[in-house]
């Protein structure tokens, strides 16, 4: 071989297809560089996603394939995460020190979507990003119990309010003013205005991503999120059984109708394992969420087990994540949380920054 070049490294670090953007990362824009020192070669990848828990597995992957090329002595593949803000439906401005928003979703009650919520945030923080939580859920807030917070949000101003923090999250929520027991026995209106101010009138901190959980439905507190709230992607929670999927597909329509993508499906509750003899058995059916996500040419970004631990972490306050870091569930979540943010790295930029102001003055 005369000379060892850079296209080389390149054509051998195709053989490797993510398995989060289902593409090489030469194609997909995130080898950055390529430095070539003799027989040394040092590759430096930055992946659109938040990804420390699969950082080490990808060098070692990508470090094997360089090192198989001829004349190379050794290679170093230095990996890091840029986290950038996508586009969000036109006409709705960005929301200040909110990089992106990702509407969790479901369109009946009852499938495990606010656990979820919480635990795909803090699978995200666990990645290595900066992550807010948003309950949307007015009337039945479920977030303050779930993060093991009963604390009301400081205010250094007397507008605005400053984000409770759990866990590494930022969040709000109308539960974090209101007695738990309390019924917010409100009409739609108040609701959506209630909704915007909790968005609106919170100091977010330089957060990469916002998990908005959502109330079930396709309702008001929906129509205002797609409307006025600047929503990156949504994701699609359901369980396998045919109503919940009926109910589910309506939700992924809606936000198809106002031009938000969305990102994939999460199918809850797929598989219960007996905790006493480890039977698997399919409660609520099988491969629903698959056959969900083919027909609308969207992602499975996951299955969950129907596991006690989940709900027992969620209602002392203790998310699974948290719970049982290094456990099978929380690893899960975690690879949820790559997929998911892997297929918002795929989308359109937000380039409305980018662009100056132009001001006519009379002269």
């Amino acid at each position: 071989m005369a000379g060892l070049e850079q296209q080389h490294i390149e054509t051998a670090l195709k053989a490797y297809i993510d398995p989060y953007l289902q593409t090489d990362l030469v194609s997909a824009k995130c080898i950055k560089s390529i430095a070539i020192d003799g027989q040394q070669v040092t590759v430096e990848v930055v992946l659109g996603f938040p990804a420390e828990g699969y950082q080490a597995t990808l060098a070692a992957q990508l470090k094997t394939l360089a090192e198989a090329v001829e004349g190379v002595g050794s290679a170093t593949i230095n990996i890091s995460s840029r986290i950038v803000a996508h586009a969000v439906q036109k006409g709705v401005k960005p929301l200040q020190g909110v990089k992106n928003i990702i509407a969790v979703a479901s369109g009946k009650g009852g499938v495990g979507k606010s656990t979820t919520s919480v635990n795909l945030a803090l699978a995200l923080h666990a990645e290595g990003a900066t992550v807010a939580l948003l309950d949307a859920d007015i009337y039945g807030p479920s977030q303050p119990r779930m993060l093991g917070v009963n604390t009301q949000p400081d205010s250094k101003d007397g507008k605005t309010l400053e984000p409770v923090t759990s866990y590494g999250l930022q969040s709000m929520s109308i539960g974090y003013l209101i007695e738990e027991d309390t019924p917010m026995i409100w009409r739609g209106p108040m609701v959506t205005q209630a909704l915007e101010q909790l968005l609106k009138d919170t100091n977010w901190r330089e957060v990469d991503y916002m998990i908005i959980d959502l109330p079930p439905g396709t309702g008001d507190t929906q129509l205002t999120l797609a409307q006025k709230i600047p929503v990156s992607g949504a994701v699609i929670v359901t369980t396998p059984q045919d109503i919940a999927l009926l109910d589910a597909r309506k939700g992924l329509k809606m936000f198809e109708k106002v031009n938000v993508p969305v990102l994939g499906v999460i199918e809850n509750m797929s598989i219960h394992i007996c905790s006493q003899c480890g039977h698997e058995e399919h409660i609520f059916g099988k491969g629903g969420g698959l056959q969900m996500a083919q027909e609308n040419d969207v992602e499975l970004l996951g299955s969950l087990p129907l596991d006690i631990s989940i709900r027992e972490n969620a209602d002392t306050g203790k998310p699974s994540v948290v719970a049982d870091p290094e456990g099978r569930i929380a690893e899960i979540y975690r690879e949820i949380a790559r997929r998911t943010t892997a297929q918002l790295s795929r989308k359109a930029k937000d380039y409305s920054n980018k662009f100056p102001s132009i001001m006519i003055q009379n002269t």
